[in-house]
Order: C-alpha cells, then structure tokens, then sequence
C-alpha cells in the first residue's frame, strides 16, 4: 500500500472512531443542570385525577435574576377546555428560527404551561448544531404561564412572543392531549432521550402529541422543522382561532408589552389576554 493509500485508511479508521463514539454515547437524568432544568415533572394518575409534581414558578426579573419555586399542581383530565399555542421568535431578522410551545386552561380558570426544550448543564449553550449531535438531553417543563411564557415576552427583550388559541376537532381531544404530553413526561423521568434540534424538538413533539389524538390533523411540513414559518400552515389548517386576516392575528397576538406592563399581582394568564 502506497502512503496516500495508508492515509486515506487512517482518514476513515479515525472517521469510524468518531462515529461509535458518537452513536455510544448515552443520555441521563443525572447530571449538573442549570437551576431552572434541575427537576423533572411527574404525573400520577388517578382515574381522571392527575397530580403534577415539580411544577415550574419561577419569579423572573431577568434570566438570570430569579426567584426559585417548584409546585404540585392537582387537576382532573376531563375539565381542559381549551388549548393555547405560543409561538416565540427569537430574534424577528431570523424569521424561520422560533420556539413553540403550549398552554392547557382548565374550567376552573387555571392554565398550565408545557415547554419541550434542551435540558442544560451548567456552562452549556445551545446551538442547533450542537442539538443534533447529542449534547443535549430532552426535557418537557411544565410550569405556570408567568414562569415558562413570562421569562420569554418579559425577559428576552429581542424576541418576539404571540398567543395564539388552539382549535382542537374531536370529542375528549383536550384531555387526551394532555394525557399524551403528560405520558411522554413520565417516559422521560424514567428513559431519557437526546434532544435533536430536527426530529425531536418542540414542535415536532408537539406535532406527534396532536397527530395521535387526531391523526393527520398536521400535515407534514418545512413550517413543522422551521417553526417560525407555522403561521401560514396553522391558518391553512384551522389549527388556531383567527381574529380577522392573519395578518390582523399576527398582530393582536403579540404579547410582549403587556407581559411587560404587568403588575405582578394580577394574574398573568388573564392580563395578557386581556
């Protein structure tokens, strides 16, 4: 073997390396996470009855000046009687980049909030790229709307946040819905998966959820990869309730400055859909 044949079977010797190495290496629940990511929802179910505990209710003046608090939140499957979508530009010049995320209101007027995102290690940054080579672990927070949408319409002051209601065909869709978002979560406690910034990301989880309460209900799409591009397709499909064109809903939508002028006593799921 001549040596450009010797280096080139050191190239792929080195290349095959890399890849077991990669494809061996495992996810956990056991590492040092960031403050907000530490603690991982779980449901027990009882009948209808659902007890959520290591609920997120975070004080955020800043993202990094916070108060700490995690709850047990108690509900019945059965009274979800609406389903809410935010969808968070980051930065507005990035349009197809954006975080998606949902919020389940119970008859009694409480919401709850479900945010699939990376579960960080202290010092870690996320970067799409990094998020398809498995750096990152999965994780669904769930949370009060104050903590999980109010650090991003109040906090990030570049991004852009809108709230948007969910149009949900089927008897039962509410509570089953719920009930796959929060099957998943126990999954997760229990097997922990990489995060992929493609295929196992928030909105293509959130797609899933809903497709398996009511399959085909979305199509498949690049708006499902890029969620920032959704606008259109959940207008297409009846997936969110329109007030006039979607241009007008774009923009009544928005929630920012009002999640800046809130008063910190009222309560924040009321105040910005007021």
């Amino acid at each position: 073997m001549d040596w450009f044949g010797m280096l080139g079977l050191a190239v792929l010797v080195i290349i095959a390396l890399v890849v077991m190495r990669h494809l061996g290496l495992k996810p956990s629940n056991e590492r040092d996470w960031v403050v907000e990511n530490k603690k991982m929802a779980y449901a027990e179910f009882d009948g209808d009855e659902v007890a959520l505990s290591n609920v997120r209710d975070f004080g955020w003046r800043t993202t990094r000046d916070y108060d700490e608090r995690w709850t047990e939140m108690r509900f019945r499957l059965s009274e979800v009687c609406k389903i809410w979508l935010v969808l968070e530009y980051f930065d507005p010049k990035r349009q197809p980049i954006a975080h998606t995320l949902i919020s389940f209101e119970f008859e009694d007027g409480r919401r709850l909030a479900c945010s699939i995102e990376v579960r960080r290690e202290v010092g870690e940054v996320y970067h799409p790229l990094k998020g398809m080579l498995r750096q990152y672990e999965l994780l669904y927070v769930w949370g009060t709307e104050s903590d999980v949408i109010g650090v991003r319409a109040r906090c990030r002051r570049k991004s852009k946040t809108h709230l948007f209601e969910g149009v949900v065909l089927g008897e039962d869709s509410h509570s089953r819905l719920l009930k796959s978002f929060l099957r998943r979560t126990n999954k997760l406690h229990d097997e922990p998966e990489w995060y992929h910034s493609i295929t196992n990301a928030c909105t293509t989880n959130i797609v899933r959820h809903v497709n398996e309460v009511y399959p085909g209900r979305v199509p498949r799409a690049i708006a499902v990869l890029l969620p920032g591009l959704s606008p259109k397709i959940l207008e297409r499909n009846n997936l969110i309730r329109l007030d006039g064109s979607l241009e007008q809903t774009m923009e009544s939508s928005l929630i920012d400055q009002c999640s800046l002028d809130w008063d910190g006593e009222s309560d924040y799921g009321n105040w910005i859909r007021g």
